[in-house]
């Protein structure tokens, strides 16, 4: 293909994309592609379509919390449910998308003109054998593997990959570089809906909006040792508001080896905004009235790891660090720590059939969350969590 008209197929899939798309696991089919499905067999036409999936996802589950371990609530609930349509047209195209019946949706027009429930809606074009490029909304590609798993195969999010909104309408240029080790440049909004959104308790005094709030994220992703070693790296720099920015670094490094799944993430971001109000919630006072921080940082570390017993019993233990502070002082708030947490999980998970996406669970969590002395001259209030978890999880391929 000569590069104009490259150039040109590239400028109209953009634009034909962008007008009909236009928060720690993300991108990933609820069921695998590989079978041949209903739609397909009846198709006439192999060329017009390759294969199309539907596929529905519930998980529910019972729940007893406590705090400060005093029993507070026991419930059922219904943890998630997502319905997902993929399928792949004329070799070339894909398509993939998904919504969540659990998220809230935003009565006003969010900026990316879609209902805050749609996760994914998203258009793939093999530009070519190395080439992929990808618009509509899509995870944004940061990295680690409690980010970037399947949301229903972890029980209890970290704070920092629970707080930020890892969907967003944007363009992504995925590049391979061999077999094993692919790049992506990708360009996305920063929020969905409304500055109020992101910002709660509105912005700091002489601080003004953005007019471009966007993302860019440049990752990197490669398999060694037969595929058995995986490591993800991403670094992202973007606009909150007028001279104030974001920058994060993600990783991920997972052994994926029967009988072990064993992984260690590592977060980081500095905000000139506190884009996930983690620690401008301890400003709220009795009236719910509160102080976006300036100038914060946050800091996680992941390690996990599973154990496959048997193909019907699977066994892990977690561990999460977090920390959060100011890295540069601002009336009212002096620079250092203000916030740590620990969190550790344990959980068994049940498969009744072999080689099928229904398990059961029990989960147990514990959650200790300390403020700085600086912090509780705020108001932060140090508390531990508890929780028993008994659950279900299925994906039900519908076609």
């Amino acid at each position: 293909m000569k590069t104009g008209g490259l150039l040109k197929g590239i400028l109209m899939f953009v634009l034909l994309v962008g007008g009909t798309a236009s928060v720690c696991a993300q991108n990933e089919a609820l069921v695998s592609s590989e079978e041949k499905t209903l739609l397909e067999k009846l198709s006439g036409n192999k060329r017009k379509i390759d294969w199309a999936n539907m596929n529905i996802q519930f998980a529910s589950s019972l729940k007893a919390s406590f705090i400060n371990r005093e029993f507070d609530e026991a419930a059922f609930r219904v943890d998630r449910i997502r319905l997902e349509i993929l399928g792949a047209f004329h070799n070339k195209f894909s398509y993939h998308f998904r919504q969540s019946f659990n998220q809230y949706t935003n009565p006003n027009i969010p900026l990316d003109n879609l209902s805050g429930s749609v996760e994914l809606a998203v258009v793939n074009w093999n530009v070519s054998d190395r080439v992929t490029l990808s618009a509509g909304k899509q995870a944004v590609q940061l990295s680690g593997y409690e980010y970037w798993v399947s949301a229903i195969k972890v029980r209890q999010f970290s704070d920092f990959n629970n707080a930020i909104p890892c969907y967003q309408a944007g363009l992504n240029v995925s590049y391979a570089l061999n077999p094993d080790q692919t790049m992506n440049f990708q360009v996305t909004n920063l929020r969905n809906g409304a500055l109020e959104d992101q910002f709660m308790y509105g912005l700091p005094q002489g601080v003004e909006r953005s007019k471009v709030p966007v993302l860019a994220t440049a990752n990197w992703d490669g398999f060694f040792v037969d595929r058995a070693l995986q490591l993800r790296y991403s670094l992202s720099y973007g606009q909150l508001a007028k001279k104030k920015n974001i920058f994060y670094f993600t990783c991920g490094n997972v052994w994926d080896k029967k009988p072990f799944l064993g992984y260690i993430d590592l977060m980081f971001s500095r905000e000139g905004l506190d884009s996930k109000g983690l620690l401008s919630g301890i400003t709220v006072d009795e009236e719910g009235n509160g102080t976006t921080i300036q100038n914060v940082n946050y800091f996680t570390t992941i390690g996990n790891l599973d154990y496959r017993v048997n193909p019907h019993l699977n066994l892990y233990i977690k561990g999460v660090y977090e920390q959060g502070g100011v890295y540069k002082e601002t009336p009212g708030f002096e620079e250092g720590t203000y916030r740590r947490v620990w969190n550790t999980q344990l959980c068994a998970e049940y498969y009744p059939m072999e080689n099928s996406e229904l398990l059961l669970y029990l989960h147990f969590l514990y959650k200790n969350i300390h403020f700085t002395e600086r912090a509780r001259l705020l108001g932060g209030e140090n508390r531990n969590e508890q929780r028993i978890s008994l659950g279900l999880v299925y994906t039900l391929p519908v076609f």
